[in-house]
């Protein structure tokens, strides 16, 4: 448990700083699942409609320290190979 007033100010500052993460965590997943959808479902428009709008989300979630670079990258690279080869 934390004594000193810097360890538990760090404590809060944690708390917060997870449940904004979590957020942006389960709204990048919302835009991936989007494509997967689209996948699933055959439709090509729909499916780079949907990877358009994830990849803005999925590199923001890389600045704001959510997901690792390369993550990122490679998540972004296997979609768009699997919308490409839907053609």
């Amino acid at each position: 448990m934390a004594n000193s007033p810097q360890a538990k100010k760090r404590a809060r500052q944690n708390e917060r700083r997870f449940a904004v993460n979590k957020a942006r965590r389960s709204r990048i997943r919302t835009y991936l699942r989007k494509v997967e959808e689209a996948l699933a479902s055959g439709d090509k428009d729909a499916a780079a409609t949907a990877l358009k709008a994830a990849q803005p989300e999925l590199m923001r979630g890389v600045t704001k320290g959510v997901f690792h670079k390369n993550t990122a990258a490679r998540k972004m690279s296997r979609l768009s190979a699997r919308v490409k080869a839907l053609g």
